[in-house]
């Protein structure tokens, strides 16, 4: 077991089996020492978890904890390509989106379910550069969307 997954074990998480993408792209993609994932959706068990817009439907408390599942899926994307993640140096840019009711602008505390899980997961490694974006509408009718860029060892 990496210390990674010795990370999310102590917070009573586990990398889950890999999302199988709802269109026509891969998971995650390796270029050079650059791994990344493609935008993950808060799927449990190939189902999509809640629907909706935050600050509508979905309260922004529950979004973030949507946003830590989306990054959880990251990850499994990750490990899909690299397959061991002690393997990952840092985690370089979290990008996230969120489906947002108009008058909604909480999109970064959102986003933080993602970036604060992988602070967690990967500690000194997780630190990333960010952008939290709302937008008006996710595949699927999801609330948020998370899409990491990790480096890797050569």
């Amino acid at each position: 077991m990496s210390t990674v997954e010795q990370n999310l074990a102590n917070l009573e998480l586990s990398v889950p089996e890999v999302v199988t993408p709802v269109a026509a792209y891969v998971p995650a993609l390796q270029q050079g020492n650059l791994v990344y994932t493609s935008g993950q959706l808060p799927m449990v068990d190939g189902k999509l978890v809640t629907e909706g817009k935050v600050g509508a439907e979905v309260t922004a408390e529950e979004a973030k904890d949507l946003a830590q599942v989306c990054a959880l899926n990251a990850i499994a994307a990750v490990k899909s390509v690299v397959g061991d993640l002690d393997k990952v140096v840092q985690v370089v840019k979290v990008v996230g989106f969120v489906a947002s009711d108009p008058a909604f602008s909480g999109q970064p505390q959102v986003i933080n379910g993602a970036s604060e899980l992988l602070g967690k997961a990967f500690g000194d490694k997780g630190i990333h550069a960010r952008s939290a974006v709302g937008v008006a509408a996710l595949p699927l009718n999801a609330p948020v969307e998370v899409e990491v860029i990790v480096a890797v060892q050569d």
